[in-house]
């Protein structure tokens, strides 16, 4: 994970290298960990897409929305942490110069999908809380486009990760997938871009959506409390279905742990790319900071499967 947005080139430090330098005891848990959060987020979220796939004729709107989310922590899994692991093991990346720009390029592929499609899905909730009537009509043509987007915007976003990384010799004989840079600078820009277009952007997004959520939420609460109170039934609206607070709050669980997991990940590279002499770049705090972020893909098959 880490690994996805350092560089080398003599510019700035990899993550190949702070991984690297763990050993022992310590060397041998982080690969473990991993190994088993590639597992449970392989098994996890093929459970989820068989469950899904049975319910296909009678699918809600935010199951499809989580049919694809779980496409995307797949890609996660098999392009992140995967290569992730490989590394612990082998120490170097073992493979062609295409496979490392086609790793390099699918594992911000993931990390951008799997955001955007929480944006999507969380957008969607909003509209159908907050703007029903305009959810009803244009629901499922919106649903379609808004997954059309997210998958375009991943595609297309992570582009530049192909032209950044190359295998490239970094001692006698010895080759590895690293980026390079032109400009000193270049390194610092690109993990800040990454970072407000994964991680910031998507964050205020999400924030904005819960606030209005729940604010439409309690005003229609208050609402049918007083037409109760009133006895006005010719006023009275349908109001929230248990169904659809079900799903909301599902929604900000996924969000809660999406934000709680890659946070630290950011903040650690920021750190390290505009201050790399006092950032933790190792260490067992650096470690649990990168498994965390990790740590993810694995999660969202369970926290459907507690509100469902």
């Amino acid at each position: 994970m880490a690994d996805n947005l350092n560089c080398s080139s003599g510019n700035c430090s990899s993550a190949q290298e702070a991984f690297g330098s763990s050993e022992g005891h310590l060397a041998l848990v982080k690969a473990a960990v991993l190994g088993c959060i590639f597992v449970l987020a392989t098994f996890s979220n093929l459970f989820l897409l068989r469950a899904l796939w049975k319910r296909r004729k009678r699918r809600t709107r935010t199951q499809l929305f989580l049919l694809h989310l779980c496409l995307a922590d797949l890609v996660v899994a098999f392009f992140q942490v995967l290569p992730q692991l490989s590394m612990e093991i082998t120490h170097r990346f073992r493979g062609s110069d295409l496979v490392c720009r086609a790793v390099k390029y699918l594992q911000v592929v993931g990390m951008f999908a799997s955001t955007y499609m929480i944006v999507a899905m969380t957008i969607d909730r909003y509209h159908a809380v907050c703007k029903p009537m305009v959810s009803f009509f244009r629901g499922s043509f919106r649903r379609y486009v808004a997954i059309s987007a997210a998958w375009l915007i991943s595609l297309a976003f992570s582009a530049p990760q192909m032209f950044i990384f190359s295998l490239q010799e970094v001692e006698m004989n010895v080759f590895d997938c690293w980026a390079t840079f032109t400009e000193p600078w270049g390194g610092r820009i690109y993990i800040t871009w990454i970072t407000l277009s994964v991680f910031v952007l998507p964050a205020v997004i999400l924030m904005y959506c819960q606030i209005k959520i729940c604010a439409g939420i309690y005003f229609n609460m208050k609402r049918k409390a007083l037409q109760s109170s009133t006895g006005d039934g010719r006023s009275s609206s349908k109001g929230i279905s248990s169904a659809m607070l079900k799903t909301v709050k599902m929604t900000f669980i996924i969000i809660l742990v999406y934000t709680l997991c890659w946070s630290p990940f950011f903040v650690v590279q920021l750190w390290s790319a505009w201050s790399p002499s006092s950032a933790p770049t190792q260490g067992p705090v650096f470690v649990t900071i990168m498994l965390l972020a990790s740590l993810n893909s694995c999660t969202n098959p369970w926290i459907y499967l507690y509100y469902s």
